[in-house]
This record gives structure tokens, sequence and C-alpha cells, in this order.
């Protein structure tokens, strides 16, 4: 059997090379659920989509190499860039999802994603994450993931987590983030890590779906609906952010890197 497969970096930066590398498949009807996490696991990318029209609506799935998951922010901007360059009239796409209904529309040479909100709650978690880096956050929450806020942009870069006691915290994984200063020369209002070794993403490289707890988070905190957000992972990604009601507009850029033929 043979598949068309596209590799395409979502959410890049300046850099060559940056972004979240997700692969793309858009099949005429779902394979085996088997034969999908197989073909993930084969493509070891932090996410492997599968696509199938419905009508003018299509069906998304998302697979780590272990396990399909409820929601991915940089496989649905890889997919939504590969059936814009499909359909190069068709301008937004509605895709059915385990996480409802989202969209992603062209805004200029990037793609925006509708996603929901999710509001994080306060949980005690600090002493748990300083066993994970060595270093204390000031505050921990909860959403889909462990949200562990650190003093400065310093202490994010110096992360270092050990994956084993990772492992026993609750949620899907860990995203560590902290407010970005002037004196950071970022460029940008806040920065983020993520880390999902239950997931089988030790690090993952750009994490959409984090930033849908991550925007509402630091709305509360700066009193401002509209955000730069960097990744800082070794290949860093780059997000726009927006905060309107129960939904964060995600938006960026993408590349594709290959494409070619999966055979089984």
């Amino acid at each position: 059997m043979e598949l068309d497969l596209q590799v395409v970096n979502a959410f890049v930066t300046e850099q060559a090379f940056s972004g979240n590398p997700a692969a793309v498949c858009v099949l005429d009807a779902f394979l085996d659920d088997a034969l999908m996490q197989q073909i993930a696991a084969q493509n070891n990318l932090s996410e492997t989509a599968f696509i199938v029209a419905e009508g003018e609506h299509f069906h998304l799935r998302w697979f780590t190499p272990n396990v399909e998951v409820d929601l991915c922010g940089h496989a649905t901007l890889a997919s939504a860039f590969v059936l814009f360059e499909q359909d190069s009239k068709r301008d937004e796409i509605h895709f059915h999802s385990r996480s409802g209904q989202l969209s992603a529309k062209r805004c200029g040479s990037q793609i925006q994603l509708n996603f929901p909100a999710l509001q994080p709650t306060t949980i005690d978690l600090i002493a748990e994450v300083h066993s994970v880096f060595g270093i204390a956050p000031q505050a921990t929450y909860m959403a889909d993931d462990v949200v562990a806020v650190f003093n400065d942009v310093s202490e994010i870069r110096a992360l270092s987590p050990k994956l084993e006691i990772l492992r026993t915290l609750p949620g899907r994984g860990l995203v560590a983030t902290a407010q970005v200063s002037a004196e950071d020369k970022l460029q940008c209002d806040f920065v983020s890590r993520w880390f999902g070794p239950k997931v089988s993403v030790n690090e993952d490289p750009v994490t959409g779906s984090a930033h849908c707890a991550l925007v509402p988070y630091w709305q509360q905190q700066l009193q401002q609906h509209q955000f730069i957000a960097r990744q800082l992972s070794p290949r860093g990604g780059l997000l726009h952010c927006e905060l309107i009601g129960e939904r964060v507009y995600l938006s960026g850029h993408a590349q594709r890197y290959l494409h070619g033929k999966v055979n089984f």
C-alpha cells in the first residue's frame, strides 16, 4: 500500500529548521487505528496527522509515536497548510476532532487556528516540579498539562527534567512558562517549554495546544488579550496569540520540509 505524506514545519521562527515538524496524510478513509499508530511510530515525530474529507469539512486525528491525542496545535497548522496548498481558492477550513469543532483560516502569510480556551486552576505541585527540575516554580496550575510558572527566561532556558519523575505528575505533560522582560530582547510577551514523556515526546519543539491554557493564564496576569509567544526548545517556535471569549486564536507560519510516499 502507498500513501502520500508531507512533513511540514509549523510555527517556524526567523531561523532555518525551526518550528515543529508534523507529518500529514490526507486519506480517502481512515485506516485501522493500529496501522495509523504504526505509521506515527515509524515517522517518530511528535505528531502525525490523518485527514479525511467529510463534505465541505474535514475529520482530523493526531497520533504521537505511542498514542492518539485529543488536541494538537502544530499538526493542525501543518494540516491546514497542506489543504490550503491543495485548494488555493479556499480561505477557511473547518475540522471535526476529538476536541470539537476547530477551524483554520489564511491571514496573510500566516495561518490562524481557532481553538478552545482552557482556564488553568490552582494546584499545589511546587515540590513535585522542583524535584523534576531542581528549580522551584513560583506557582503551579492544572489544565490538560501541569502549568509551572517560573521567575524569568533564564530559568526556562536552564530546565533539564528528570523524566521518570515527570511521568508521575498528573495530566498529559508539563509546560513551563515565564514572562519576558525588555532585557531578554526576545521581542515577545512570554516564553515556554513543554515536556511530555508519557506520550513519547520528551520535549516538544512547539506546542500549540499548551497555549490554550497559557494564553488565558497570561491574560489574567498581564491584562491584555494579544500576545507574541516563543517556545524555547532547541528548534524554537513563534506564535501570535489572541484570547476572544472562550476561544484562543493561534497564528503562525508553516514551511514544507518534504513530500513523499509511504510504502507498507
